[in-house]
């Protein structure tokens, strides 16, 4: 019998590209999620005379995006901001052309596998009320096909 999985479950983190070692930093604060795997999808009509009437298309290119959002997280002694959501705003954002490409990976609790894409973000806004918490978010777009990891340990 299959059962639904819990949202809160999922887990994403982003490649520190700059560190000496492979280092993978969780992302905080997350309290919603979309991954969008029909995002930059281009396709063409091939309906011709022999399709007797009926739609025909052929797919010319795959994409997909994740947007991840939530609450803006700082530790509550440094007053530093989570180092996931600070690498995306401050190192990954600020970066142009070929060096605009980083990875992230994300999985359920459940999974043994990691999704892991070559992408580039777009940081999303920030904002918030008079009774609200500070919002945070990105959208990461997917560069190439999507690969896959184990989960170590």
């Amino acid at each position: 019998m299959s059962r639904p999985i819990d949202a809160r479950g999922w887990l994403f983190e982003v490649e520190d590209i700059d560190a000496p070692d492979e280092t993978w930093l969780p992302i905080a604060g997350i309290t919603t999620f979309t991954h969008n795997p029909g995002e930059n999808e281009e396709t063409v009509e091939t309906t011709a005379f022999e399709s007797e009437g009926q739609f025909e298309q052929d797919v010319m290119q795959r994409g997909a995006t994740l947007t991840i959002e939530g609450q803006y997280r700082i530790d509550k002694t440094t007053k530093a901001q989570d180092p996931g959501q600070a690498y995306i705003d401050h190192e990954w954002t600020q970066r142009l052309g070929m060096e605009s490409r980083n990875r992230v990976r994300w999985r359920h609790q459940t999974q043994t596998q990691w999704v892991l894409w070559d992408s580039t973000v777009t940081p999303g806004e920030q904002g918030g009320g008079n009774n609200d918490k500070t919002s945070w978010s990105c959208t990461v777009t997917r560069c190439g096909r999507a690969e896959s990891m184990a989960v170590a340990g």
